[in-house]
């Protein structure tokens, strides 16, 4: 078929695709991403599964692997700084934050690799900008899609991939998963998938909109939406056949959590799932609510990962954590810590090196008042693409980055 459209071949197919309310955004999307894409070569990794956990507000990188044995440390945080004795001691210079200690049952297992001193050049402290570069993977120009969209539009040069080999579990799509070619259904929950698929009347009124034309562009979006609704209305069916035998704590993170794990137990044509959760950003009166929730990060990456030894899916199952900066060095003046840059990011899993990665943070030479970063974040996220889903990450980000030790 001729990839290049027609103005009436564009026009018929927006038209379809714009019927009343005949698709929802994600439906939409990927027809129209069927039909403008140019499939040769590539698949997807037919077994690792990479979890995306984005910390969203900046976590406090030091107050989560704390440097326990630096005086540096408790010299400029004379209300945040951890007291030694609290510290989950990992090493004879670092540790855990008192509230991880589910975090430090997985470090203890070697299932967790802490890589240090994360950044990128010339590093951006607007949270907007700041997330924008970690989703592009390109702290150098703004660009429309994200780092896994790059992944999966090269995944799709073989042709059509399945609608759900990658899931948001996000209100709206993150620029980590925009693409050109591919797009990814997001929802805020998986209620929103039954709330969909589940109604009988919605997904026959869905599937009737599509129409009956069977010619050129218009027959490529319409059997892209079928397609869709087809591996939606499956993963629908068959997330209401498991029943977790693991109890998650009811906050933000283990709701996430919780949904990944069904999600990997009965989808077997996912591959990647992003989900976030926020509340980091601790200006004034960090210790209280920093504590609680790295507690409840830690409780649900643990119960999450013992959920998967016993469904058999463990070792084919990573989760990369990050954030879209660290904290300042210093505490301020409202008991609260201000936007920083090099902090910590973290790989878990059976099949990472655990240990950590990386010098621990030197707290006297200090850019402006921050942890300088060493390890540059495309060097980890190059090290997850090639080493674990199988990709060509030089290819994706125009040019290679050294690996880190991770695997």
């Amino acid at each position: 078929m001729n990839n290049e459209l027609t103005r009436r071949d564009f026009l018929r197919s927006s038209a379809l695709i714009a019927l009343g309310l005949a698709a929802p955004p994600w439906l939409a999307e990927i027809a129209r991403a069927d039909i403008l894409k140019l499939a040769k070569g590539g698949k997807v990794s037919p077994d690792n599964i990479l979890v995306v956990c984005q910390l969203s507000g900046g976590n406090d990188g030091l107050n989560t692997v704390i440097p326990w044995s630096d005086a540096n440390y408790y010299r400029v945080r004379p209300t945040l700084a951890v007291p030694e004795d609290q510290v989950l001691k990992a090493t004879d210079d670092l540790g855990f934050h008192p509230s991880m200690t589910a975090f430090k049952e997985l470090y203890d297992q070697k299932q967790v690799a802490i890589v240090q001193n994360v950044g990128y050049p010339n590093p951006n402290r607007s949270h907007f900008r700041s997330m924008e570069i970690w989703q592009t993977a390109n702290p150098d120009k703004v660009e429309a899609y994200g780092w896994l969209g790059k992944y999966l539009d090269n995944q799709a040069k073989a042709g059509s991939i399945n609608p759900v080999v990658a899931i948001g579990l996000t209100q709206t799509t993150p620029v980590a998963l925009k693409a050109k070619q591919v797009s990814v259904p997001c929802f805020a929950s998986l209620a929103d998938i039954r709330g969909l698929i589940g109604d009988p009347d919605e997904e026959r009124r869905l599937r009737e909109a599509q129409g009956g034309m069977a010619d050129g562009s218009a027959s490529t979006i319409r059997e892209a939406n079928l397609a869709a609704l087809d591996a939606m209305s499956e993963l629908n069916k068959v997330l209401q056949t498991y029943e977790s035998k693991f109890e998650y704590n009811q906050d933000n993170f283990g709701r996430g959590f919780q949904q990944i794990a069904q999600i990997i137990a009965t989808s077997a044509k996912t591959r990647v799932i992003y989900f976030s959760a926020g509340g980091f950003d601790t200006h004034s009166q960090q210790k209280d609510q920093h504590a609680r929730l790295l507690q409840q990060f830690s409780d649900a990456l643990n119960t999450f990962m013992k959920e998967m030894k016993a469904i058999g899916k463990a070792e084919k199952v990573t989760v990369l954590v990050f954030t879209e900066f660290g904290r300042r060095v210093a505490e301020n003046n409202s008991q609260g810590t201000d936007h920083g840059s090099g902090n910590v990011l973290f790989v878990a899993g059976p099949q990472v090196e655990g240990g950590f990665i990386g010098e621990k943070p030197d707290l006297v030479n200090l850019d402006r008042g921050d942890i300088r970063w060493k390890i540059d974040f495309r060097q980890v996220y190059s090290t997850v693409l090639d080493e674990w889903m199988g990709a060509d990450s030089a290819t994706l980000f125009g040019k290679a980055f050294q690996h880190v030790p991770i695997f």
